[in-house]
């Protein structure tokens, strides 16, 4: 992990807001991954954080995407991926998502059976499979949940598959995806089981394909295993989707302390808000928190509780709450931990906020998204 000292010249060179990479971080993560899974095809989340440095990276490691969107099927597309190395993954393709995943050779994710009439001719697929369990996350991150968006019903599976090959398509497999942040271990031993119940229907597969959705402190060689186990029952390659943990940890947001305010709460109010990371309002992300003020022996005694607040008109922009701080002053900075994933990737320009710069640390900086300006956000605009 970068040092406060690190982070500090990173906040002074670059300004804040600020999202800041560590390079070894990210090798690391996915070596405790390749470690786990051996043997395993992985392929980048890229909703996760599809900045072009960072996806040219896991490409040269060897790593592939699972796409959702025309625009990061051009952003694999721009690092050098095709063919098998892209999933074409969604619950609503649109027609350019169809045409440009069969010019490229990808394979399609089907996520109901009424894609079986969609696909373009003789794709490849998986059959995206909805377990329906309560899992240990958020409501909102629950996509193997019954009454999620996502995935056919256990029940349909052996139906869909069949039609795809009656249809002329190569039906090669099975997919799953329980949702995100996963806490407990066991939710991922109950999915498996119960893709397991379908083999007597489906006989032997090509792929298995077990997704990711794997909390950062996660017992990943105990999920790889029970994943091997379920491949191992349908006869198939495992696959994986790692996406937040591949990039989370790697990526700090660095936001400087605009004053203090108390009302029936003490706020800390920031540079940063809903617009940098959104996860805490979206879903009731709990990011760690770092003041990168001098702690002094005197000022660890002057240690409050605050609510770190945003810039936003929204009460909702608060990035956490009831956070152990030694007391700040306007100036101060400090460090949202764990934002590598879905905070620069789920940034906006509400009320005309230019998205800040991305950097990277390789062992010298690295700008890799230069902030934008307002000029920027209202080029697009007649």
């Amino acid at each position: 992990m970068l040092t406060d000292a690190q982070l500090l010249a990173a906040a002074a060179r670059f300004g804040t807001p600020l999202y800041v990479y560590d390079a070894a971080e990210l090798d690391a993560a996915l070596a405790r991954v390749r470690t786990a899974f051996t043997d395993t095809r992985l392929f980048y989340a890229m909703k996760a954080n599809p900045n072009l440095t960072l996806l040219a990276r896991m490409r040269a490691a060897g790593v592939g995407f699972e796409c959702v969107s025309a625009g990061e099927l051009a952003r694999a597309v721009k690092v050098g991926a095709g063919g098998s190395d892209i999933l074409v993954n969604g619950p609503a393709k649109s027609d350019e998502e169809y045409a440009e995943g069969a010019r490229l050779g990808a394979t399609f994710i089907v996520d109901r059976a009424e894609e079986v009439g969609l696909l373009p001719p003789r794709s490849r697929v998986l059959v995206r499979v909805n377990p329906a369990l309560e899992v240990s996350t958020h409501d909102h991150l629950a996509t193997g949940a019954g009454g999620s968006k996502f995935g056919v019903p256990l029940g349909g599976v052996p139906a869909v598959l069949n039609a795809l090959r009656a249809a002329g398509h190569d039906g090669r497999g099975l997919h799953v995806h329980i949702g995100s942040a996963i806490r407990d271990a066991t939710d991922f031993a109950a999915a498996f089981a119960r893709l397991s119940e379908l083999r007597p229907a489906v006989g032997e597969l090509e792929v298995l394909d077990v997704g990711g959705g794997w909390s950062l402190d996660a017992d990943l060689d105990g999920i790889a295993d029970q994943a091997r186990r379920a491949a191992q029952v349908f006869g198939a390659q495992l696959w994986a989707e790692p996406g937040r943990y591949l990039v989370a940890g790697a990526g700090v947001l660095l936001s400087q302390v605009v004053g203090l305010k108390a009302t029936a709460h003490e706020f800390v109010l920031l540079d940063a808000g809903m617009t940098e990371l959104i996860r805490p309002m979206l879903y009731g992300a709990v990011h760690p928190v770092l003041p990168l003020w001098p702690r002094s022996e005197a000022a660890l005694h002057n240690t409050g509780t605050y609510d770190l607040a945003g810039p936003a008109c929204e009460s909702g922009d608060v990035l956490a709450r009831e956070v152990p701080l030694p007391r700040p002053q306007r100036g101060d900075v400090l460090a949202l931990l764990e934002a590598g994933a879905y905070g620069a990737a789920m940034s906006s320009n509400y009320l005309t906020r230019p998205r800040p710069a991305e950097v990277l640390w390789d062992g010298e900086w690295r700008v890799i998204r230069q902030r934008e300006s307002v000029e920027t956000i209202w080029a697009a605009e007649t």
